[in-house]
């Protein structure tokens, strides 16, 4: 099975079909009057469908398993076809598109041996997916503005040349693959001047996105979120919590993170861990999901410019 351990649960639902197609309007006719010898063939295939869809894991060797929360399955009557189709939802890491195909295919097939005894020419086609719906897919703003980005590594062993930066680079490579252009890339000593000047810097340079790595621990020297915290207009506590709960369920020590999210005029300004871990987890907790800011500060005013209505409210006091 393929690694799954580094996404986050989301609400996924899949709709799957099958057409059973019989020969004779009798068959049609037992099937809804219930006088199939074998028994009730809508009642008794739905029941084999749930079972399928649970089952799914331990019949598909790639399939992970997981918690079915709902499933559903319904039938629609055209001539002498039967419909047939499948609901299954979870809140989990991956989706339920095969647990779906699997659980109407099972129907399908007890249907098809509840009444193999009164038609023999019954036949089960069209199994296919119609409709899924989770996962980050579903979260990736299709029209959002040109983001330019920036990001900082705070290191005072990096900056003097004693050791590598990755983390900065992992994070940079997380941008590219949600489609944000050739971001910046810098590193500074973990410094409060240096880090509250490379804001500055970085917003008069027109970049709406600055991700700082590193200088986010319990180290006196650690001062990324007493650089930042008095610069940000308006904190995001909700990404602040996602970071250090999606890092809990990876390791106890993400409790001593001091990750901080918010935003300054248009921009959004992110310190991450500095370990090469703790960024990269830290950019799948909160990414692409985290872009959409940008589609609820685009429409806002600019704090910095002069906003329409105010000279004449100046004048008026």
């Amino acid at each position: 099975m393929i690694d799954i351990t580094h996404k986050s649960s989301t609400l996924r639902k899949a709709t799957a079909q099958a057409v059973l197609k019989v020969s004779q309007q009798a068959t049609i006719l037992a099937i809804k009057n219930k006088t199939v010898p074998k028994g009730d063939v809508l009642e008794m295939a739905k029941t084999a469908g749930l079972f399928g869809v649970k089952k799914t894991s331990e019949m598909i060797p790639d399939c992970h398993p997981l918690p079915i929360e709902e499933t559903r399955v319904s039938y629609e009557f055209d001539g002498l076809q039967v419909r047939i189709l499948m609901h299954v939802s979870t809140i989990y890491k991956t989706g339920v598109e095969v647990e779906a195909m699997h659980g109407v295919s099972v129907v399908a097939l007890t249907m098809y041996d509840m009444l193999k005894p009164i038609d023999k020419e019954i036949e089960i086609g069209e199994i296919k997916l119609l409709h899924k719906k989770g996962g980050k897919s579903d979260f990736k703003d299709k029209h959002l503005p040109k983001i330019k980005a920036a990001v900082v590594v705070c290191s005072d062993t990096i900056s003097a040349g004693q050791k590598q930066d990755k983390a900065g680079l992992t994070i940079v490579e997380k941008l590219k693959s949600y489609g944000v252009e050739d971001p910046e890339y810098t590193i500074i000593p973990d410094e409060k001047n240096q880090i509250q000047n490379a804001v500055k810097f970085y917003r008069a340079d027109d970049c709406n996105l600055i991700i700082f790595t590193g200088g986010t621990g319990l180290s006196s020297r650690d001062v990324t979120p007493e650089a930042l915290e008095p610069m940000l207009e308006r904190r995001i506590p909700g990404m602040e919590e996602t970071i250090r709960n999606y890092g809990q369920q990876r390791t106890p020590y993400a409790m001593l993170s001091r990750s901080v999210v918010g935003t300054l005029g248009k921009t959004l300004v992110i310190a991450l861990p500095g370990s090469t871990n703790g960024a990269k987890e830290s950019m799948d907790a909160i990414f692409p999901a985290a872009l959409h800011v940008f589609n609820i500060l685009r429409d806002q005013p600019h704090p910095d410019l002069p906003q329409r209505g105010r000279s004449n409210e100046a004048k008026t006091e």
